[in-house]
């Protein structure tokens, strides 16, 4: 169990789970507690020691079905995956021969119309030996076994079967219909919880906890790739937005109170020294004035990048009262100042929404062109940046193979007291093809490959 439970804790961190070495003893202790053949009391325990987020519950639970998935006893045939696979089609020499593909069905009909849970999960069991055609040794994560499995059972046309059924022997009403075919349809998806069980299981037994739970490892949301995400991920995403607003905007803050010194306090220190006799034994420091950057932001929201500017937007101005002022610019082609969309939004994703429908960013074809769009800056806003403002571009800077503009961004590095550029794609796709943000990062302080909530999260912590 030490060894299981040391493999679990290291998949967690794997995966990126903060899991602190107290937390891993508060698990270890946890599970004394709770029967181990309690699988959901099991869970629930480690749920509660090692889960700090709502957010990162699937990949925990993911982890934990793969590492304290149900163990075979010695001498069962299904701890043999090869055996497993073919035993359905070659039945042992004087035994029952397996059942047929009807017979398998009409069974699963007979489960799922009574409930009975002991026979769903025998005939799951059947199912993966009959329909999976697991290989030994494959190296897949158990969705194609999964596919191949539900595909002939056929769950959806054995629903409409079973209500068929209760139609026949009696008058349904609309209410009662729904009700049954809500209890059908849970029956059915404890069914496949059962089947999918029943092939991880094998998966196991087969290459082991660990090489398993690295092919089926699911992402923290705060790691998830924006530019890439679906759109579940994305709604996922945007409900961490706030709370992460808070709690950055809360870092900030208590960061900027509590910078430790400010410059040395010749004056104070030599009044401090004559009480030790001339010797300076505790220098003395100015306490420093905090200030708030100003904030320029300037974001391509073409379609390769938008939902990343989007993202970099809202999270900028949900922290805006940590910066004496934001301004906000998007491009396509053309740019168009927003700051306007977000003084009059009280939420800024309503913002967002509304720059998507009401800014000019097209100036001629619509397709990215970072050095007419830099241009168009600094002639219009160029001189109001100065030495209190940071400049943050954002931008994957492929350009379609216009005129750069660089030597605008070298203007407003002279004038602005940083500049950034925020670069979403990986850092070893820069520079290829139409990417011209080497050229760029020659006049930046920094350019950031800034893909995923939590680098995102890590600078601005920096910014301010």
């Amino acid at each position: 169990m030490l060894e299981l439970m040391s493999g679990f804790i290291g998949e967690l961190r794997s995966a990126g789970l903060p899991v602190s070495l107290t937390e891993h003893l508060d698990a270890a202790r946890a599970v004394h507690h709770v029967p181990l053949e309690d699988r959901d009391a099991l869970k629930a325990a480690l749920g509660a020691t090692l889960v700090k987020s709502g957010a990162h519950w699937p990949a925990f639970e993911t982890a934990f079905e793969v590492y304290f998935s149900p163990r075979v006893v010695d001498g069962d045939a299904t701890a043999d995956p090869e055996k497993s696979a073919h035993r359905a089609a070659t039945p042992a020499v004087g035994g029952p021969a397996p059942m047929s593909a009807a017979e398998l069905a009409a069974m699963l009909l007979q489960a799922i119309r009574q409930g009975d849970r002991a026979l769903a999960a025998a005939l799951a069991r059947a199912a993966v030996d009959r329909y999976a055609g697991m290989e030994p040794g494959r190296p897949v994560g158990g969705t194609y076994y999964l596919y191949r499995t539900l595909r002939n059972l056929d769950l959806e046309g054995l629903l409409e079967r079973l209500l068929d059924e209760a139609r026949r022997e009696k008058e349904l009403t609309v209410f009662e219909e729904r009700l049954l075919a809500d209890e059908y349809r849970v029956r059915i998806a404890a069914l496949r919880n059962a089947i999918e069980a029943e092939i991880r299981r094998l998966l196991v037994a087969d290459r082991g906890a660990q090489a398993l739970a690295r092919s089926v490892r699911r992402s923290l949301p705060e790691d998830v790739d924006v530019m890439h995400a679906s759109r579940e991920e994305l709604a996922t995403l945007q409900r961490m937005l706030h709370p992460l607003s808070r709690k950055l905007a809360v870092r900030l803050g208590r960061k900027r109170r509590h910078r430790r010194r400010g410059p040395l306090d010749f004056r104070a220190t030599v009044r401090r020294s004559l009480s030790t006799g001339g010797v300076p034994v505790e220098p003395r420091f100015r306490h420093p004035r905090p200030s708030k950057p100003e904030i320029f932001v300037i974001a391509d929201v073409s379609g390769s990048v938008a939902s990343f500017a989007r993202f970099t937007l809202q999270l900028v101005y949900a922290i805006s009262t940590q910066f004496s002022k934001v301004r906000s610019f998007v491009f396509v082609d053309g740019i168009d100042e927003v700051t306007h969309v977000f003084d009059y939004a009280d939420d800024p994703s309503v913002a967002v929404r509304r720059i998507t429908a009401e800014a000019d960013v097209v100036w001629l074809d619509g397709h990215s062109d970072y050095g007419h769009a830099l241009e168009e800056f600094d002639r219009r806003w160029g001189e109001e940046v100065t030495s209190r403002a940071t400049v943050l571009v954002l931008g994957d800077a492929r350009n379609n193979y216009h005129a750069s503009g660089a030597r605008v961004l070298e203007e407003l590095r002279r004038r602005a007291r940083h500049v950034y550029w925020l670069n979403p794609e990986p850092r070893q796709y820069w520079g290829s093809g139409d990417s011209i943000v080497d050229e760029y990062a020659a006049h930046c302080d920094r350019v950031v490959e800034c893909r995923t909530l939590r680098q995102l999260e890590r600078f601005v912590s920096d910014l301010a």
